[in-house]
């Protein structure tokens, strides 16, 4: 038996925990997200093999809680979405939401395209490109990623994406402490209030949710686009190639 073929054991069932964080009319599409992730994301190399059998725990309820801390019927973006952790969960949980995926590899794109389409997920939206390439065109309410970068690097890709009213919001893990304060002169750079911390998921979760909030210092002072102090206004990097749904 392949390694593939051996880590799709066991990802059939649903883990009962997912009626505390998805609406009960949005537990088959939830099922049916995981039946991707098993499947497609371990053979196109977006999920390796070994976390099928934890795809719930680890993955999906892990990334559901983070709705937690999202206010209702606001636009989220989720930077490098990768297999859509936590885009895609979040779209399935929080219907309310308008989400939008922004990747820069064409072969995720493609898989969060299928996987959207698939589940009738009409509040999604896939952008390929990298977080750089719409700062100053696009602006959400609430920007999250998973898993893409420390919080200094964080700041610069998310805060341009982000409102003058609305707020970073990223999954993170035990060492977000020591981010923090090594993000401190970013802070200051773009400035941001200090950061929050909340743990998520404790009446669902084995491991707990780590996630981070960062907000506007002064909102009435953002310059739109927001740009740090020293920087040249309108400078954008990386491709500006876009694929919409």
């Amino acid at each position: 038996m392949s390694e593939e073929r051996e880590g799709l054991e066991g990802a059939d069932e649903m883990d009962p925990r997912a009626e505390k964080v998805f609406p009960a009319d949005r537990l088959e599409l939830a099922e049916k997200y995981a039946a991707w992730l098993a499947d497609a994301g371990v053979v196109r190399g977006l999920i390796g093999p070994r976390e099928v059998p934890r795809l719930w725990d680890r993955h999906i309820l892990n990334c559901a809680v983070l709705g937690e801390v999202i206010p209702e019927g606001v636009a989220v973006a989720d930077i490098g979405s990768g297999a859509g952790l936590p885009g895609l969960v979040l779209a399935i949980a929080r219907p309310d939401l308008q989400i939008t995926l922004i990747e820069p590899l064409l072969r995720r794109t493609t898989f969060l395209e299928e996987v959207a389409e698939d589940l009738g997920l009409e509040n999604v939206t896939v952008l390929r490109g990298r977080a750089d390439a719409f700062q100053g065109e696009l602006g959400f309410d609430v920007v999250t990623s998973r898993a893409v970068a420390g919080l200094g690097k964080l700041l610069d890709w998310s805060m341009p994406l982000v409102v003058p009213t609305g707020a970073l919001v990223a999954m993170k893990g035990s060492s977000i402490e020591a981010e923090i304060q090594e993000a401190e002169p970013t802070l200051k750079k773009w400035g941001c209030a200090p950061p929050t911390v909340s743990e998520l998921g404790v009446d669902v979760l084995e491991t707990t949710t780590v996630a981070v909030r960062v907000v506007w210092s002064d909102p009435a002072r953002v310059d739109w686009p927001p740009v740090p102090k020293g920087s040249q206004k309108g400078s954008k990097g990386g491709s500006r190639k876009k694929k919409r749904r």
